[in-house]
């Protein structure tokens, strides 16, 4: 007799997001990448669902001091365009990094996400600062607070 098993298919009751505060100092740009998109797709849980909002909450710190490896400081542009004609903008890496160093991160995580609305709602739970301070401490706190309770039940 064969006997078919459900797939796991949670409700959105089910699933709750935590809250994760990721360094970015001295680490590579697309290495740290990676590892903050798997966060935002909740790829790290076992009960990942790639149609449902699984993901956790990431929150990026010292992204000033992000490294980039080889010749890509020099090489690197980031594109920009009004919709106008002829009106795109290259903007270099080493400029980026001195004005907004939040956007090279934002920016490198954007493109390992769905394209989807999906993907946007995950990228949303995306908080990005260039120095150490940021003003999430009380949702990570509470974060550390139901994790260190749930393994005590």
């Amino acid at each position: 007799m064969l006997t078919r098993l459900k797939p796991y298919n949670p409700s959105a009751s089910d699933l709750h997001a935590d809250w994760h505060v990721i360094d970015a100092d001295g680490q590579v740009l697309g290495r740290l990448g990676t590892q903050i998109a798997r966060i935002l797709m909740g790829k790290h849980k076992p009960g990942y669902v790639p149609h449902l909002l699984s993901g956790d909450f990431v929150v990026v710190i010292n992204a000033e001091k992000v490294k980039i490896t080889g010749n890509k400081a020099q090489q690197n542009e980031y594109l920009r365009h009004s919709q106008y004609p002829g009106h795109l903008k290259r903007i270099p890496y080493l400029t980026m990094q001195e004005k907004h160093p939040d956007r090279i991160v934002q920016h490198t995580v954007k493109g390992m996400l769905p394209k989807t609305k999906l993907g946007a709602r995950m990228l949303s739970r995306l908080k990005i600062y260039a120095g150490p301070e940021h003003p999430h401490e009380a949702q990570v706190v509470g974060a550390e607070k139901a994790r260190s309770t749930e393994g005590d039940a």
